[in-house]
């Protein structure tokens, strides 16, 4: 195995790691996800993936793929658990916002568009849980985000070929998740006192 693959694995085993608290939180009522943002994140990072192997990832790909699938999973855990039901219109400007642009990916035939586009996607997808987390700020799990800061960490370091196109997503998604778990404890610190 090589050290590449290595860290690939790493990155997956940090992939599950992550989720399965939180899923296990989703289902015991503890969390409750915004579906928008879930499917959002779900469908960019399935694409991410796709346009990663195309700018020759490679193992480094993986980890995102495997994300993909779980992610969409916990899309349809936040609308059967009916985790955010508070959907304003807010919610759907963020949603049709960040939708539209999917198309867009496709027209470009690049893949580093295509990765640039769908991150600029992803990053909006945050708006509906960035909006609830700021009101209920005990909704979300910073532990969760925080090992998906280190997953993409090594995600990058996991990658075969080191590009924009490669390395732009999980660099992006890694440091949106840095400021949803600072703005997370802002929020608590603020509302204890």
């Amino acid at each position: 195995m090589s050290y590449k693959e290595i860290l690939s694995t790493v990155a997956i085993v940090l992939t599950f790691v992550g989720f399965f608290p939180y899923i296990r939180a989703i289902l015991n009522g503890l969390t409750k996800p915004h579906v928008f943002s879930w499917v959002i994140w779900g469908t960019t990072t399935f694409v991410v993936f796709f346009a990663q192997l195309e700018g020759k990832g490679g193992v480094g790909a993986w980890p995102i793929g495997v994300s993909g699938g779980i992610t969409i999973f916990v899309a349809f855990l936040a609308y059967v658990k009916r985790g955010d039901i508070a959907i304003t219109k807010i919610d759907w400007l963020f949603f049709f916002s960040a939708i539209s642009t999917l198309p867009l990916w496709y027209f470009t035939s690049n893949p580093l568009w295509a990765v640039v586009i769908l991150t600029i996607v992803d990053i909006l997808g945050f708006g509906p849980t960035v909006k609830k987390a700021y009101c209920f700020p005990n909704s979300e799990s910073l532990l969760f985000y925080f090992i998906f800061v280190v997953r993409n960490l090594v995600v990058i370091m996991a990658l075969e070929h080191y590009s924009v196109t490669t390395v732009f997503f999980p660099g992006a998604i890694s440091m949106s998740c840095m400021l949803l778990i600072a703005m997370v404890v802002y929020r608590r610190r603020a509302i204890s006192n």
